[in-house]
């Protein structure tokens, strides 16, 4: 491709709405384009790398044995119903309905759709196990929108889903996917950390992300340094301490009865702490939340959730826990109701109106200190077990680090990531609510299970750049480069001209992705959008040098002269080697 044919339009400076390094260079490079709050335009350099990461994601897959197809980005809303999902998605769904009415949903994922098109085809066990996959469109009314394409409204997803006789095929399946996730992210020299991680509103059970280190992440990974443990704080979990008294040592179990203490104006744990002369250990603290949509019978629409003094409620385990859609701390209002005492005195003694939901810390404990149910009073000598019985205990802590690894016993760390892709055993979640049955070996009815599979394009493409740039631009890796070489004359005229015209055609020929920039730039100007742009080799051709040319990769400091009747050969052996590397 000649420049002067295509769209190079670099910015000296970013927009002030760019914050992190790929979202920067790729609107000063010219990739993207913003359309709207959250909404990305991919103008041809930037559409070029996106078709690479594309093509990768698509030949692994492919190699892998699953099926392609292309569902519609606009799917009815009664097959978000018979899931069950209508409601449970909240209001990152974009519902609009068609001019007769009927609801529609614009794909924030593809469970449904895929579901409903195999239940169409489905008659035989002999049709199983398959996975099929897609390359599409989706769109979340995100909140806060953010980062570029790393966070945006519209993005393209991968989405595969297996549907499996039985567990072990299940099992099979996703390990089919892992393998070629771990394929798809080598090939595009990222270097990404599996992690256990929550299902989250996809349900199911088993659950692995995929994650690239980044200062910039969402998520906070648990890691431990002596073995492969690693986990999503969301999930992780961490072995069971003992909870200490003030003199450091274990608690022990006290035969004195419930006793009210007059605490005025102290609610906090730390006030508390100080009133009585211990420590956080001593507390058990009980936090009112409000569950939207659970999926377990529950008495009422609020559950109090009891946890060692010292710790903190991990949200999304408890989400996971109650099958819920949401879970949010109650309302002072809602918590005044429950407890018949104002907020920073629950406690699970004598608790009428809420189910107690236990962390598994909080049942080892002894001798503690509870709220009591009314203003300015609390509870000593508690005994779990004794004073009062929880519906569930489940661990439902925040894991942090210097927590210690339930594996190994090594001591956690943490750090921060960026989700690129993430795989489920869903089971027969959605199977079963929308009746999809095949006759078995047996010819008895039966409900396939089935696996979730998903990368995100868009953000994949960021955290490359997030990975491989520098202070002058992006540094393309060569498997996922718009262009692989960039042949930049410092005149495109006489011997210049005929020069770079014979490496490009070369290297045309060879099969090699080039751009040759022969517009009427000053070289500095050229040279300056060579390095945003990221091409992982350019190819300098002046005067001074003919009848050699100077060959430069992105990542070295300094170039090299080569004649020019072995640029082409040269540069050809380089990307094989740089792709050779990448594919190993």
């Amino acid at each position: 491709m000649k420049a002067s044919k295509f769209i190079i339009s670099t910015l000296r400076e970013a927009p002030n709405d760019a914050v992190i390094s790929s979202h920067q260079l790729m609107m000063r490079a010219g990739l993207i384009r913003k359309l709207g709050n959250g909404l990305y335009s991919y103008m041809p350099m930037g559409l070029k790398a996106f078709r690479k990461i594309e093509n990768i994601i698509r030949q692994e897959l492919d190699k892998a044995g699953m099926l392609e197809m292309k569902p519609t980005v606009i799917q009815p809303g009664e097959i978000w119903k018979e899931s069950g999902r209508w409601e449970k998605m909240g209001p990152e769904m974009l519902k609009p309905q068609n001019r007769g009415g009927q609801d529609m949903v614009v794909s924030p994922t593809a469970e449904e759709a895929f579901t409903a098109l195999v239940r169409d085809g489905l008659d035989s066990y002999k049709q199983l196990p398959f996975t099929l996959y897609q390359i599409n469109t989706k769109y979340r009314d995100e909140i806060r929108p953010r980062y570029g394409v790393m966070r945006g409204r519209e993005f393209t997803m991968m989405d595969a889903y297996s549907f499996d006789k039985n567990q072990n095929d299940l099992d099979n399946s996703y390990n089919n996917a892992a393998e070629a996730y771990r394929k798809i992210f080598k090939r595009m020299g990222l270097n990404t950390i599996s992690v256990k991680a929550d299902t989250g509103a996809m349900g199911g059970s088993g659950s692995e992300e995929f994650m690239v280190e980044s200062e910039v992440g969402d998520d906070t990974l648990i890691l431990c340094p002596e073995c492969k443990y690693a986990a999503n704080v969301e999930k992780a979990s961490c072995k069971e301490d003992v909870a200490l008294n003030k003199d450091g040592k274990p608690q022990t179990e006290t035969s004195e009865k419930v006793q009210e203490i007059p605490t005025p104006d102290v609610k906090t744990i730390e006030e508390l702490s100080e009133f009585l002369k211990t420590t956080p250990q001593a507390f058990i603290k009980t936090l009112i939340y409000k569950v939207e949509n659970a999926g377990i019978e529950l008495k009422s629409d609020f559950v109090a959730v009891c946890i060692r003094g010292d710790l903190d409620v991990n949200e999304a385990k408890l989400c996971a826990l109650l099958k819920a859609g949401s879970v949010e701390l109650a309302s002072e209002e809602d918590v005044v109701k429950i407890t018949e005492a104002p907020v920073g005195f629950a406690g699970p003694v004598n608790l009428k109106k809420a189910q107690v939901i236990a962390d598994k810390t909080v049942m080892t404990m002894h001798d503690a200190v509870t709220g009591g149910l009314k203003k300015d009073v609390h509870f000593i000598h508690v005994e779990p077990g004794r004073d009062f019985t929880p519906f569930i205990t489940a661990d439902v802590r925040v894991v942090k680090p210097g927590d210690i690894c339930p594996e190994c016993g090594g001591t956690f760390y943490s750090k921060k990531g960026n989700e690129l892709g993430h795989i489920f055993k869903l089971g027969d979640k959605y199977t079963k609510s929308m009746n999809v049955t095949y006759l078995d070996e047996n010819g008895k009815i039966t409900t396939p299970i089935m696996g979730c599979y998903g990368i995100g394009v868009d953000r994949t493409l960021a955290s490359i750049i997030e990975a491989h740039h520098d202070e002058n631009g992006i540094q393309w890796t060569m498997s996922t480069a718009p262009f692989q070489v960039a042949v930049v004359p410092v005149m495109y005229k006489d011997k210049m001209k005929e020069a770079a015209d014979k490496i490009y055609e070369e290297l045309t020929a060879a099969g090699i992705d080039v751009l040759l920039d022969d517009r009427d730039e000053r070289p500095g100007v050229k040279f300056k959008d060579a390095d945003l742009i990221g091409y992982p080799i350019r190819i300098v051709v002046g005067d001074k040098n003919l009848p050699n040319v100077e060959l430069k990769l992105r990542t070295s400091d300094s170039p090299e002269l080569v004649p020019l009747e072995q640029a082409a050969s040269k540069v050809v052996q380089i990307v094989k080697e740089k792709l050779a590397e990448l594919n190993a």
